[in-house]
């Protein structure tokens, strides 16, 4: 025993300083990870007055789709300064920047430009007071009220960003400013005019979209579907119209509306599985003049939303044959036969974001602003025309990740009070733009610095 005491506590000695060392060199392993997260936060920091002027010139001076000309303008301006390639209307009013930074992979970022025809209401001393024609030639209200402008300033900030820092990472870095997103002819413009031939070809392509329920400071994520397929439809219904006191000598049009708005519902629940997100909202039913007429005709306006393609026909094909069913049942002659209008032109497919691209920038963005700032999020219903790039021949990788927009009060208050907050479309709606811009130059550069140096 004596013998064997000093070899013990040799080697409890030895096992002990290992683990101090092994212990320590863990801790400076992240303090060094923290000192270079502080980096970037730092550098955004320095550029935070920049940015948000910015961002108060493209909230205060906002543009519909198609008309985004300023808008675009200041873009390309802008990237220019920073030693950006730019070309400029490309599918309209799109800008696309090309930025070499010596051999590595090519990233697109994408952020749309146009606003909405909405009359801001925030109350706010930058609320936008634009007003423009629409594009039936009325006066309306514009109004950045779904986060196009925080999108701009992310895009150009994190340029600044990768520019400011370009001796950390090689590739190629494309900037894409899309218009029309709004009414979903954006991005099919832009690819239509080739930008896939005629710029490098992306390995990877990546937006951000800020969200109206997650609080400023945090980024969510979805894997794989992320948002839906949308469709826009019109069915015409026919009828013979007559007096309202002599329904018998009619076909109404009201009633044969009425019967399929219900008739519809049963797609969803009856024919398609259960296991399969879909929806049909009847969004408009028009018809008649006056109380005692019936009318020849009524209109339904319909949204359509899914995420496979065979359920998205499932849906059209149904909607068809039960529209017409009906009519049948109720005596419509051939040539009175309802019209159904799938407008193609306005379709937008549904946004997949590639599961290992996902997985690869939400590991960057958990070692950038920490992993308790990352959630995931189940796919929403809305639509993003974002999803095209992932659909083209070339089959590129995409992934959007959401930017949380809310004030943290706000949302604590919501939470406590059962309160709705302002959605994205709402004349209310207000982001804490500081700290969001602020997280979403964060996440982007280190989704792109993460990419470039994999």
């Amino acid at each position: 025993m004596p013998m064997f005491m000093p070899v013990f506590i040799k080697a409890l000695f030895i096992f002990i300083s290992t683990a101090i060392i092994s212990t320590s060199l863990n801790a400076q392993s992240t303090q060094n990870n923290q000192l270079g997260q502080s980096a970037l936060s730092s550098s955004i920091d320095s550029a935070m007055p920049k940015l948000e002027k910015w961002y108060l010139h493209f909230h205060q001076y906002p543009e519909l789709s198609y008309q985004e000309r300023q808008t675009a303008k200041m873009m390309a301006k802008t990237m220019a300064e920073m030693g950006v390639e730019v070309t400029s209307d490309i599918g309209g009013h799109g800008v696309v920047g090309v930025y070499e930074n010596g051999d590595g992979p090519t990233i697109l970022i994408r952020t749309d430009l146009d606003a909405l025809p909405i009359t801001e209401q925030t109350q706010k001393p930058y609320a936008s007071k634009v007003m423009q024609l629409d594009k039936n030639n009325n006066k309306v209200g514009v109004m950045h009220a779904c986060g196009h402008d925080i999108h701009m300033v992310s895009l150009l900030g994190t340029a600044e960003q990768l520019i400011k820092h370009r001796h950390d990472w090689q590739g190629t870095l494309i900037l894409l400013a899309q218009p029309a997103e709004e009414v979903g002819g954006g991005a099919k413009a832009m690819l239509k005019e080739g930008i896939f031939n005629d710029f490098p070809l992306p390995d990877y392509i990546l937006a951000l979209h800020v969200n109206a329920e997650l609080p400023a400071g945090k980024v969510g994520i979805t894997s794989g579907y992320a948002l839906a397929n949308v469709d826009s439809v019109d069915i015409k219904i026919k009828g013979v119209g007559g007096h309202g006191a002599y329904p018998h000598e009619t076909i109404d049009p009201i009633v044969l509306a009425s019967r399929m708005v219900l008739a519809l519902q049963t797609i969803g629940s009856r024919e398609i599985s259960p296991l399969e997100p879909n929806v049909i909202t009847v969004g408009a039913i028009q018809g008649g003049t006056k109380h005692n007429i019936i009318p020849n005709e009524v209109q339904l306006a319909l949204t359509l939303r899914s995420y496979e393609p065979q359920v998205r026909l499932q849906q059209i094909n149904a909607l068809k044959r039960m529209v017409n069913g009906i009519a049948i049942s109720a005596g419509v002659p051939q040539d009175l036969m309802p019209e159904f209008i799938v407008h193609e032109g306005e379709r937008i497919p549904s946004t997949y974001n590639d599961p290992a691209l996902t997985a690869q920038i939400r590991l960057s963005i958990e070692e950038e602003l920490g992993a308790d700032n990352v959630m995931t999020l189940p796919a929403v219903m809305a639509g993003e025309d974002f999803g095209l790039y992932g659909k083209t021949k070339e089959n590129r990788p995409i992934s959007l990740f959401w930017l949380g927009a809310v004030n943290k009060g706000k949302y604590a208050n919501s939470l406590a009070n059962e309160e709705v907050l302002p959605s994205l479309h709402s004349s209310q709606f207000a982001p804490d733009y500081p700290e969001t811009i602020h997280t979403g130059v964060r996440a982007m550069t280190a989704s792109a610095m993460g990419l470039f140096n994999q």
